[in-house]
């Protein structure tokens, strides 16, 4: 248990893999506050910087339905965010503690939850802020006085969108089976307000049938079917769920944010409309979804034109390799890939300076994603044409950063791999790529 000047620590009521939450109380005014800390006794800069910017998010938005954080202050090596206790506990929680209530909620008692959701969300984008991880787990919810709050900002923007790079599943931002295909950096798209819209689509998903969308526990798989797999509509799960309100939660799950809900207030206007009809009719007729659907953000389709016959032949280029792969595979009985025999094809793509060559490689993300494949990539910078190969290098130690945030176990078989294929030549490699020295150890 952590002692800190001036406050009474409870109870610890969560502990994720980096951080520790307990309830307390304040002396000096005998407030109610919960106290979050970073786990770990030497977290590393990006962790104290996440949990600074936390803090400075959290304090400035002075809206309802926000979390108030009141001080942050140091803690031996680490930091410590003294936030708002209102007597409420997250929907995971409620999801695991109250099944008979929360597991499915009734449509009755989830419309005006969901109500308050999309106003809370609402003014949290006013703000201009991305929360980037709506899910049960950062939803608090007082059953005694009804109030709804979220909270944990630690990976909010403040940016009017981000652009994700393609990285390993296993260390992407947020919380997998809530994230948006944007957020996944696999659809060659930036990251703005609305992929807080798919995660809240994926929550009401839960609350009304209980489970989620996509319930697998394969990373690659599940990153893969919210890039392209549709969700069974919740109404052919839960019958109790009137159409509408199911074909509210599909609109907010779109794969493509232009086919989502492009305000809260749109997402508000619907589900009023249903509750209203349950209250006075005591069923929900067939609704046109988005009518009050009207964005104060300007936004320009991200979406390639004019370029369909050269991504029809970079996808075909890339089914034709993938396709022999699966075909040397399945003779050979094998579930790995074979270091020995590979497939290869190369294309060339030339073009002016910001033309729009990258963005028409990196369609290429979700078929590579459907094919367990890793996607790499490196630029000759031309103010330092002095070194030689530095795009190679710069994709390979992508490659290699990708590798290293694999499970353990897969990252061992690659030790194995590249030991075999480097022979005597490893410190050579690790001499050009210092980060595979991490992978396969230090080499004579």
């Amino acid at each position: 248990m952590i002692v800190l000047s001036g406050i009474t620590i409870q109870s610890k009521i969560y502990e994720s893999r980096s951080s520790l939450v307990y309830r307390g109380t304040r002396e000096v005014d005998a407030r109610e506050i919960v106290i979050k800390l970073l786990k770990q006794d030497y977290p590393s800069p990006q962790e104290l910087t996440r949990y600074r910017q936390e803090y400075a998010i959290t304090r400035s938005l002075d809206v309802e339905g926000v979390i108030r954080a009141y001080s942050q202050q140091d803690y031996q090596r680490t930091l410590v965010i003294l936030l708002e206790d209102f007597g409420g506990e997250s929907l995971e929680y409620w999801i695991q503690q109250r099944p008979e209530t929360f597991c499915p909620m009734s449509v009755s008692n989830f419309l005006p939850l969901a109500i308050n959701l999309s106003k809370i969300l609402g003014r949290i984008h006013a703000a201009n802020i991305i929360h980037k991880d709506i899910n049960p787990g950062n939803i608090v919810l007082n059953l005694n006085t009804g109030i709804v709050k979220i909270i944990d900002f630690g990976i909010a923007t403040q940016f009017s969108r981000t652009n994700p790079t393609f990285k390993s599943p296993h260390v992407l931002e947020g919380t997998l089976a809530y994230l948006s295909p944007e957020q996944t950096g696999r659809m060659n798209r930036s990251v703005d307000y609305r992929t807080d819209f798919y995660s809240l689509g994926v929550t009401f998903y839960e609350l009304l049938t209980g489970q989620v969308p996509f319930p697998t526990t394969d990373v690659l798989e599940l990153v893969h079917c919210h890039l392209a797999k549709p969700p069974i509509p919740p109404c052919e799960l839960n019958p109790q769920i009137p159409k509408p309100v199911s074909d509210i939660i599909l609109k907010l799950m779109a794969k493509n944010a232009e086919d989502r809900y492009q305000s809260a207030w749109g997402i508000k206007a619907d589900l009023e409309d249903c509750a209203d009809q349950l209250e006075t009719r005591g069923q929900v007729n067939p609704v046109q979804l988005g009518l009050q659907d009207v964005s104060d953000q300007f936004q320009i389709p991200q979406k390639l034109y004019g370029r369909e016959e050269e991504i029809s032949e970079l996808l075909e280029a890339f089914e034709r390799v993938a396709g022999r792969e699966d075909a040397g595979r399945q003779r050979r009985g094998d579930t790995e890939s074979d270091s020995t025999s590979v497939s290869s094809e190369m294309m060339l793509v030339s073009g002016y300076a910001g033309i729009g060559k990258s963005a028409l490689v990196q369609e290429l993300y979700k078929p590579i994603t459907a094919r367990r494949g890793y996607f790499i990539s490196g630029k000759f910078d031309q103010l330092q044409r002095n070194i030689p190969y530095s795009a190679i290098v710069d994709a390979l130690r992508k490659l290699v950063q990708q590798l290293l945030g694999e499970p353990d176990e897969q990252v061992q078989q690659w030790r194995s791999r590249l030991l075999e294929a480097l022979g005597s030549n490893g410190q050579l490699i690790i001499d050009v790529i210092p980060e595979v020295e991490l992978i396969i150890g230090k080499q004579p």
